[in-house]
């Protein structure tokens, strides 16, 4: 077999959804099915394969994206379990950029939810193929009608059903195939490995002509040959009909929609059939883009080249995942071409040094099978690399390219750490620095003012297992401030500040005036330069931009770091002797200092997109509650006997939110919450904030 045809036998697919959908107890069912585990694990045993650390096993919830490999039908499904929670977006992120397909779990009863909506977005961003499984079909309230309707409504999409379900709820029994027009229907017993084919119900017999109806229309319409076999023959084989299904997936002018219930062991086995015919295989996609040259934004460089996915190529790979664990590092590594094996050299072309291979592993979880050598369309973890990170590219130096960056989400939440002991500084500051390593959505900072350590995270709930596995992995015990909101600074208007650096004590002294105009801007700070006639000399230059950029860390009001703005070097005024960089250095940061002040400084707080669902009866208590915590409601949608409520509500107000929804609700009422943009807060609140900071 070659290399060409072995990559059309790969499935490199993800799974994701909303937090609490049943991605793990998919995952479960698809390793006992292909007969990788030889029991099933439970999430709310605490015993699942994907789930494999502590916090996860207790909490009944995925932190960390999972990756395990099991073969159908004679092909090999590299498989990633992703997190459904919101503060551990980042691993749905960097998931999503290496893989060629995805199924998207949709809730049965609740249809698409807000964190369905995020993923699917980013998955649009990095235009991944994807199948949709509504799962949970079992449970009281479960409607696949209605789920299937939020599809269009809720996410804007073209979705045709593949199945429809027989049954309902606990009397859900099997699947209509709409592809081969059959009834599959699942024994009692043994896990539902065992099924069987039987004819369609003679009351979903209408129904199902129908659906298949629509199956052809749409599908077909991808393909004229196959059209003129519908119109010579009045239907397709089955045959064709799958190959203008994976047509219609692969380039997004349509998503399949399958159904059934995980975790009473139902519709597991033709999804899994679903990602060998319609998910793509590596060579099916068109690879991936080279990054923009150094210093140029995507958006500003037409046609980038692409790397296809090549077995003969010269080596390239993308690491999108790190992890310390008790043999070490492990990198996880995409490979987009050529081979690689135990003991090469080669370079991380995105910081310019090389890197030796050690160990290859193929990855099972927690567990590992060593390999001598991978291959394009492959997803593996090296170990040995020294100074790789997230998002690096790795390449043989005899062609060093350097694929797409990844983006990264901004932290919203501050904590400060200390250790208990002084013996443990040094042991916490390494153990953070391997966790940061890990997680790039975790970010570290020293308060110049109390030397404490500060996180940012997504939320309370990542910050809260940052700090329980510095106790755990890494034994070291902390004493944590409350969770502060990650607060920034702008301005509102435009402002021309000039100013003046003298100092002389003896000897040569220092000298640098600059004329600075600071103005709102959206994005990244930005800089540019108005000097005409060299009044300040241009080695200077990359000074002035330094000063402000530094002394934008910590900004006028509340030493905030700055944001949303853009400084123009309009003028200035230098001395032969006297000047320096550093001189200008300092001119800039004051100058910064001081016109900031003019420019209508104001402070912004990160607005959060909340959506609760509660029963009737307790809606007005919720809205009531969102209102005083200065929440805009932004709808309501009534499903059956309960009510989704979204508002945008500052974070400030949403600390401790969890527990009084309970107690305001008896228990009954779930939210979920991601970051939307920033705000400028109230004048009270500012006042507020200053006066804690001053």
């Amino acid at each position: 077999m070659s290399a060409q045809s072995d990559l059309s036998k790969i499935r490199n697919i993800g799974i994701t959804a909303h937090i609490d959908a049943g991605k793990t107890t998919t995952t479960e069912r698809i390793l006992y099915y292909t007969g990788v585990s030889h029991k099933i694990g439970e999430v709310h045993e605490g015993n699942t394969t994907t789930d494999y650390m502590a916090q996860e096993r207790e909490r009944g919830i995925t932190i960390t994206s999972a990756a395990v490999t099991c073969v159908w039908d004679d092909h090999r499904i590299n498989i990633i379990d992703t997190p459904g929670h919101i503060d551990f977006n980042i691993e749905v992120n960097r998931s999503l950029r290496v893989l060629d397909g995805a199924i998207f779990i949709i809730e049965g009863v609740a249809g698409v939810q807000p964190q369905s909506e995020t993923n699917w977005r980013l998955a649009d961003r990095y235009n991944v193929p994807r199948i949709i499984f509504i799962n949970k079909l079992d449970r009281t309230g479960a409607d696949f009608y209605y789920a299937f309707s939020t599809l269009k409504e809720k996410l804007d999409i073209v979705a045709i059903p593949l199945q429809l379900p027989i049954g309902a709820e606990e009397n859900f029994v099997g699947v209509v195939d709409l592809v081969e027009m059959k009834a599959i229907v699942w024994e009692g017993g043994e896990l539902g490995a065992k099924f069987h084919d039987e004819e369609i119900p003679a009351d979903l017999k209408e129904k199902a002509a129908e659906a298949r109806q629509n199956l052809l229309d749409t599908a077909l319409a991808v393909d004229d040959a196959a059209m003129e076999e519908y119109f010579e023959k009045g239907d397709v084989s089955v045959e064709t009909l799958k190959k203008c299904i994976k047509k219609g997936t692969l380039s997004g002018e349509f998503r399949p929609v399958l159904c059934g219930t995980a975790f009473k062991n139902k519709g597991v086995q033709p999804l899994l059939d679903a990602v060998v015919d319609y998910l793509p295989a590596p060579n099916d996609v068109e690879g991936i883009r080279c990054a923009p040259p150094e210093g140029e934004e995507e958006a500003d460089v037409k046609d980038l080249p692409i790397i296809p996915v090549d077995p003969n190529g010269k080596f390239a790979g993308l690491a999108f995942k790190i992890i310390n664990d008790k043999y070490g590092t492990l990198t996880f590594v995409r490979v987009y071409r050529g081979v690689l094996k135990t003991g090469d050299t080669i370079l991380n072309t995105t910081k310019g040094h090389k890197e030796r291979i050690g160990r290859i592993y193929q990855m099972h979880a927690d567990k590992r099978e060593e390999l001598t050598e991978v291959h394009a369309g492959d997803i593996a973890a090296f170990v040995g690399l020294k100074d790789t990170q997230t998002g690096d590219t790795l390449a043989d130096p005899a062609d060093p390219v350097v694929l797409e960056r990844m983006s990264f989400p901004v932290p919203v939440i501050d904590l400060s750490v200390e250790p208990k002991t002084k013996d443990a500084v040094e042991k916490m500051t390494l153990a953070l620095q391997k966790l940061a390593g890990e997680d790039p959505s975790l970010r570290l900072k020293t308060d110049q003012e109390t030397g404490q350590t500060i996180l940012s995270g997504m939320g309370e709930l990542h910050l809260d297992i940052i700090v329980d596995r510095l106790r755990r992995e890494y034994g070291v015990d902390a004493n944590v401030g409350a969770p502060q909101v990650a607060y920034r600074e702008t301005i509102t208007k435009t402002h021309v500040e000039t100013y003046t650096h003298k100092k002389q004590s003896g000897g040569s002294g220092q000298f640098a005036e600059v004329k600075i105009e600071f103005a709102p801007h959206d994005g990244e700070i930005e800089f540019a330069n108005k000097v005409v006639g060299g009044t300040v000399p241009k080695e200077y230059i990359p000074a002035v931009e330094k000063g402000i950029r530094v002394q934008a860390s910590s900004g006028v009001l509340a030493g905030f770091p700055t944001v949303d703005f853009k400084f123009t070097l309009l003028d200035g005024k230098y001395h032969d002797v006297d000047s320096s960089a550093l001189a200008f250095e300092i001119a800039a940061k004051a100058c910064f200092r001081e016109g900031m002040k003019n420019a209508g400084p104001v402070i912004l707080e990160p607005i959060m997109d909340v959506e609760v669902t509660t029963p009737n009866d307790h809606v007005g208590d919720v809205v009531g509650d969102l209102n005083r915590r200065r929440g805009m409601i932004q709808s309501q949608e009534t499903s059956g006997s309960t009510v989704m409520v979204r508002a945008q509500v500052p974070l400030k107000e949403m600390f401790g939110y969890i527990s009084h929804l309970r107690s305001m609700t008896k228990g009954r009422a779930s939210f979920t919450m991601q970051f939307h943009h920033y705000d400028p807060v109230p004048r009270n609140v500012a006042e507020e904030i200053m006066a804690k900071s001053a």
